[in-house]
């Protein structure tokens, strides 16, 4: 992986360019058009800003993310760039505005290198339901990337851009940085305006970064957070603040819940916590009590939310609309019908099912009970343990195919990640090394609400411990 810290040092001694930098990139695109990682790439665009910045490098005037080179996930809204969010009902469709995310970065001169492929509408484990195709693990032909950010995994691995975005709702960065041996960083919720990203589960949507460094992710992370005018949700956050708060005592699961890991990763997680244990880090084994609920409880609130939010996808205002109607009702059928793929139909109507008279009370008002008592569990664990080190997921990116039709596999691909959204609190994936068949593997570590620097901070020296 290409690092931005590394391209900085080489263009301050002089011996690259940004214009270098983008055209290594662009000519990366090019020969790995199979992985299809990108829905749409504007060369000219990308050049464009690459001389600007090689001019303010030479006239040092440079901004603080200067050359700094991303992808970003197409359900974003990027001015200038296609917004589909990989799916047919918003093909051609082009935002008049940029996310706040976008606006941030590009005023201090990062470049956007092009719209990463996704799973449509962001739903989905495995970047196989997108309108423009799946997505190739760059590790292996026959592999799923994971999802739902699986284009954006994939850049920032086969070395297309230094950072990407992605979006997390219940785990879509962390899992696919797993398959594809990045760092996938999930903040605190409100950290990140939403602004501009297109809502899927709005109480539980996060904008994500991918990187080859904790160290890149947390400069990128300190133009782009904080209070957003555009979004009541975001709070105040300072990632430039230097926290007093030491790691000593990590959080470990039960053997319960790490046992419904494949033996791999769960021997590789045993081994990661000797490699703790040998540095001097207090290991302490935590109960989460309430992880038998983390899956339905996500999917139930997940499913009802995106049912409300994607009603406004109806054929009148914008968006794809059949072509053959006989009125405004069929129009809206039709469109909906052709417009969306099956596993985001498949998600509008459990969630439409559990928010309908005389379901609410049974499903989606018991699942938000359930979501309180996850938050309330963590509090309590976090009150005893600085950070909690668990898997990312359950097993090894799996075949292509091999899941798509078995929708309870799929979605227990998310069983380590999930909680996270529900609690609302951040977290991230650390690449620790590969398999005897080069495989990636990734490991994850959560903290306590608004410990973002913290987490950030521990990230690269946990990586440096644990990897193999």
């Amino acid at each position: 992986m290409r690092l931005y810290s590394d391209f900085l040092s080489e263009r301050k001694s002089g011996t690259t360019t940004t214009l270098n930098e983008v055209e290594r990139f662009l000519n990366n695109i090019s020969s790995n058009k199979h992985l299809n990682a990108f829905i749409q790439v504007l060369p000219d665009k990308a050049i464009e800003a690459a001389k600007e910045s090689d001019r303010r490098f030479d006239t040092g005037e440079e901004r603080r993310l200067e050359g700094m080179v991303i992808a970003v996930k197409d359900n974003i809204s990027v001015k200038g760039y296609t917004m589909t969010c990989a799916s047919k009902m918003l093909d051609g469709f082009e935002p008049v505005f940029s996310a706040s995310v976008i606006e941030r970065m590009t005023a201090e001169g990062a470049i956007v290198i092009g719209k990463a492929n996704l799973d449509e509408f962001a739903m989905g484990s495995s970047n196989e339901t997108s309108y423009f195709g799946n997505v190739i693990n760059p590790y292996g032909k026959d592999l799923v990337p994971g999802g739902s950010s699986g284009g954006s995994a994939v850049a920032v691995a086969a070395e297309m851009c230094h950072l990407s975005f992605g979006s997390d709702t219940g785990g879509s960065v962390r899992q696919p940085a797993a398959f594809c041996g990045t760092f996938g960083y999930k903040p605190s919720y409100g950290i990140f305006s939403r602004y501009g990203l297109v809502s899927f589960a709005s109480s539980l949507d996060c904008v994500g970064i991918f990187g080859g460094s904790a160290r890149d992710i947390t400069l990128l992370s300190s133009i782009i957070g904080g209070k957003d005018e555009h979004d009541a949700t975001t709070i105040d956050f300072d990632f430039t603040q230097k926290t007093s708060k030491k790691l000593r005592t990590i959080g470990v699961l039960e053997d319960e819940d790490i046992e419904r890991a494949s033996p791999l990763i769960t021997a590789t997680y045993r081994k990661c916590i000797e490699k703790l244990e040998r540095e001097g880090y207090e290991i302490k084994k935590i109960t989460l009590s309430k992880s038998d609920t983390w899956i339905p409880t996500y999917y139930l609130i997940s499913t009802s939310e995106a049912s409300s939010n994607l009603s406004r996808y109806d054929g009148v205002a914008y968006g794809y609309r059949a072509e053959k109607f006989v009125d405004v009702s069929d129009m809206i059928t039709k469109s909906r019908t052709q417009g969306f793929g099956d596993e985001v139909k498949k998600r509008i109507m459990l969630g439409t099912y559990s928010l309908s008279s005389g379901y609410y009370d049974a499903f989606f008002k018991k699942a938000q009970k359930s979501r309180r008592l996850i938050a309330e569990d963590y509090s309590r664990v976090f009150e005893v343990v600085d950070a909690i080190f668990l898997p990312t997921t359950p097993t090894l990116p799996f075949g292509i195919g091999q899941k798509i039709n078995d929708p309870i596999a799929m979605y227990l691909s998310d069983f380590y990640t999930a909680s996270a959204n529900l609690a609302g609190i951040p977290a991230i994936n650390i690449p620790i090394g590969f398999t005897e068949n080069q495989i990636p593997m990734g490991m994850q570590l959560q903290a306590a609400i608004k410990d973002d620097c913290f987490l950030l901070e521990q990230a690269d020296k946990i990586a440096s411990i644990v990897a193999n």
